[in-house]
């Protein structure tokens, strides 16, 4: 089959593109025919090495994707040749509290991943898609749609009437406001570009925030709601962005730490007296389960919420797309045809 593997991990140029024996499916497992694939940040991450340590230079890398069932293994029940299924990409993570255990089997990290011919997975974790939901709606939800999920409604507990607030607008943070405003939340959303901004006000976005020509957003987002703090904050910058963070929100507020897009702080301290004085509470997400999926999957097929894709690359053009993510100047997700 054709694939890519990671190789060297020395920079965006050990992508490399192979002939190699598909995989054959055992027990419990079912054979998949990809037909899209998403990229997400740490795929980047791993390509440079800098991803937790090395991995197999022959690890099939992307953790995102939606296919077709070609080939059952002994023992599967409740799947049949030609259904399209999603996965979560910690397949060991079925549901409840997250372990790090997980890491263990992550695809496209720890196991094969999306960027292939075929791929197997467990049928345990493979959800069956609805009819209502295409291809390119749910190729997005796998890291990204869990990690909002996990942030907005597992942890944030979010219900109609709260404000989100979400940093940027690559792939989660789209996601976010889009899921956001499905559950009936007020959104908003910070760039330092005002032609994505306008993009996101047009996706429900309720208030913008141009970072780069307001410094102090977080007064100027209190300005922007009356002095009203965000209940849920989808922190996807990082520690550079964090003590911004606590200053923009209310009291009880909810900050979901997803990412470190903005790289690392300087010496100065997130400003503790702020999280006390706020009763805040901060949570690191990473990805989520199955059945966290599975509970997003049923508000997409209900809502017809359609994730934001920048570009969609062919399987030829991968090393194109991990540059194009790699330039940082995409909204929503970046996708490859398979």
């Amino acid at each position: 089959m054709k694939a890519y593997q990671i190789g060297k991990q020395d920079g965006l140029s050990s992508l490399k593109f192979v002939e190699c024996e598909p995989p054959v499916v055992g027990r419990g497992e079912i054979l998949v025919q990809p037909r899209f694939t998403c990229l997400n940040h740490r795929d980047l991450l791993m390509l440079r090495g800098n991803y937790g340590p090395r991995k197999d230079e022959t690890r099939i890398p992307l953790s995102d994707g939606v296919g077709e069932v070609i080939s059952l293994g002994e023992g599967v029940d409740g799947f049949a040749v030609g259904d399209r299924v999603i996965a979560p990409h910690f397949i060991n993570w079925l549901d409840g509290d997250y372990s790090p255990a997980i890491f263990a089997a992550d695809v496209g990290i720890t196991v094969d991943g999306w960027l292939a011919e075929r791929i197997k997975l467990p049928a345990s974790v493979a959800i069956k898609l609805p009819d209502e939901v295409t291809d390119l709606q749910a190729a997005a939800l796998a890291a990204a749609g869990t990690t909002v999920w996990h942030a907005l409604v597992t942890f944030g507990k979010i219900k109609p009437g709260d404000l989100v607030l979400t940093l940027g607008t690559g792939g989660v943070s789209i996601l976010a406001l889009q899921i956001a405003k499905a559950l009936g939340a007020d959104v908003a959303i910070t760039s330092s570009s005002d032609d994505k901004l306008e993009i996101a006000r047009k996706l429900g976005a309720d208030h913008i925030v141009n970072y780069c020509t307001a410094v102090d957003w977080p007064s100027a987002l209190s300005e922007l709601t009356g002095g009203r703090g965000a209940d849920i904050i989808v922190e996807t910058a990082g520690f550079a962005t964090l003590g911004q963070s606590i200053a923009a929100a209310a009291p009880n507020g909810r900050i979901a730490l997803i990412g470190g897009l903005a790289g690392q702080a300087g010496e100065t301290p997130p400003n503790f007296f702020g999280i006390i004085g706020k009763n805040l509470l901060l949570k690191g997400i990473t990805s989520g389960s199955r059945a966290m999926l599975s509970d997003l999957l049923d508000l997409v097929a209900k809502t017809g919420i359609i994730p934001v894709i920048d570009h969609v690359f062919t399987f030829d053009e991968a090393p194109e797309a991990y540059a194009y993510l790699d330039r940082g100047g995409h909204l929503g997700k970046i996708m490859i045809s398979v």
